[in-house]
């Protein structure tokens, strides 16, 4: 219960985790939020990190000049592409071993949501799929379950990490100054967590009907 509040509390104020890691040990900061994307985009048992409100804090932090913006755009980016790849070919080979564990690791809701949304979008679910949570992590799995194919896949993938990371980013940067955003953060946070959520849940409810 405690790691639990612990993460949401992460979840939430972000913008002060990362800004006492700046100052405590400055450039380390790039590799921990690589790792960060990576492993929600990358590991099919880690979707509930942070990764809209950490673009949009890493943005805002980078218009403060705590962060080099085209050095942290352009690792996440990387780390956006290499972790979707990462998941299609866990997808591909380990898919169906994975389906058939009874594990609490596994988020069976998540992987049925992603995989409605996918056999009814095809191949663009990969590009929607960044901004909706839980979903992002899910849908390369099920590609690489489906065999899509895998240069259609890596398309698509590259697309859709460079809409996410630098639409998000850029928002940030553009925005994470004004004092209004500064106060209401908690909020914000809370609309890029839910409201992308309602989507995915009723684009999946669509496509199940």
């Amino acid at each position: 219960m405690e790691n639990l509040s612990l993460l949401i509390d992460f979840v939430l104020h972000v913008d002060r985790y990362l800004e006492a890691f700046v100052q405590t040990y400055g450039v380390w900061v790039y590799a921990v939020l690589f790792m960060v994307v990576f492993v929600e985009t990358g590991l099919v048992v880690m979707p509930f990190l942070p990764g809209d409100s950490l673009l949009f804090v890493v943005g805002a932090m980078a218009g403060a000049e705590l962060l080099s913006l085209p050095w942290v755009l352009g690792l996440l980016t990387a780390a956006a592409i290499l972790g979707d790849q990462c998941n299609f070919w866990i997808g591909r080979h380990f898919g169906e071993r994975l389906l058939g564990m009874q594990t609490r690791w596994f988020n069976r809701q998540a992987y049925e949501q992603a995989h409605a949304f996918y056999e009814r979008y095809g191949s663009i679910t990969i590009v929607l799929a960044r901004f909706m949570p839980f979903i992002r992590t899910f849908a390369p799995f099920v590609a690489g379950v489906a065999s899509m194919d895998r240069r259609r896949f890596s398309l698509f993938n590259v697309l859709g990490a460079v809409l996410w990371v630098w639409g998000i980013g850029m928002a940030g940067y553009l925005f994470g100054h004004i004092g209004w955003v500064k106060v209401h953060l908690d909020k914000i946070i809370w609309a890029m967590i839910l409201i992308p959520g309602l989507f995915a849940l009723w684009g999946a409810w669509r496509a199940k009907r």
